[in-house]
């Protein structure tokens, strides 16, 4: 394991400071290349870095958005991922629409998925078996120790063939669309912002126990090709300890 820690006092600086290390390391890739990919997930922390990203002063024209996961939900319904992020971040900057890649999850969710990864194999110009290489990967983790849309039991954690795949949550009773791990292992960056003392004890999973994916999915960060960074708050952080 190669994990990096950022430790924060509250959600909100845990959320800023990895919105710090976003803008940095978008300008960076954006000096290196012609467009920068980024891939962000839901939730409240998230909330609150969207609201964090929407202050800064940034120009997002070259800069593609995709979403590492999304529920069976149309736009504008409160659940919706994207709905979430465009909100409180893509609205208010007028981000170009061009450049927004949402899992079409009105659609029956394995039509999406297929759709999702045929606009990424595009997008990236891939050809046969060939993977995305994000530049940035934002990632949170359940106290179930999930991650993405892959949660405990779920057979598509050892899925290293796929780019995306429709998913149904038993526990939740819901259907879901998520990346899948071949690709959100390849990111040059991954940031898991987690934040809370629910999180506390997956996060010594991770972190300390025994490696077991079927059971803990977030242990696949372990496995990761790139950098991993975990943003956290003091409360989340009593897992290390």
């Amino acid at each position: 394991m190669n994990f990096e820690t950022v430790l924060s006092a509250d959600p909100l600086s845990a959320a800023e400071a990895c919105g710090d290390h976003i803008l940095q390391s978008l300008a960076v890739a954006l000096e290196q290349r012609q467009e920068a990919n980024l891939a962000v997930s839901g939730g409240n922390t998230p909330k609150l870095l969207f609201q964090y990203l929407a202050k800064a002063d940034f120009d997002w024209s070259r800069v593609h958005l995709f979403w590492v996961d999304e529920r069976a939900v149309p736009p504008g319904d409160p659940q919706s991922n994207y709905t979430l992020a465009n909100d409180n971040w893509l609205l208010p900057v007028c981000y170009p629409a061009g450049n927004i890649h949402r899992m079409q999850a009105e659609l029956p969710v394995s039509e999406a998925a297929e759709r999702y990864a045929d606009e990424i194999r595009g997008h990236f110009r891939l050809h046969g078996e060939e993977f995305p290489v994000f530049d940035i990967i934002q990632q949170g983790m359940g106290p179930d120790v999930h991650t993405a849309s892959l949660f405990p039991g779920e057979p598509l954690i050892l899925d290293r063939a796929g780019i995306a795949a429709a998913v149904y949550v038993e526990k939740l009773k819901a259907a879901r669309i998520t990346l899948l791990p071949g690709v959100l292992m390849r990111a040059r960056q991954t940031l898991m912002l987690v934040t809370g003392a629910d999180k506390a004890p997956a996060l010594r999973t991770v972190w300390s126990a025994p490696e077991a994916l079927m059971e803990a999915p977030a242990q696949m960060t372990r496995q990761h090709h790139g950098r991993v960074i975990w943003y956290l708050d003091e409360a989340a952080a009593e897992g290390l300890r």
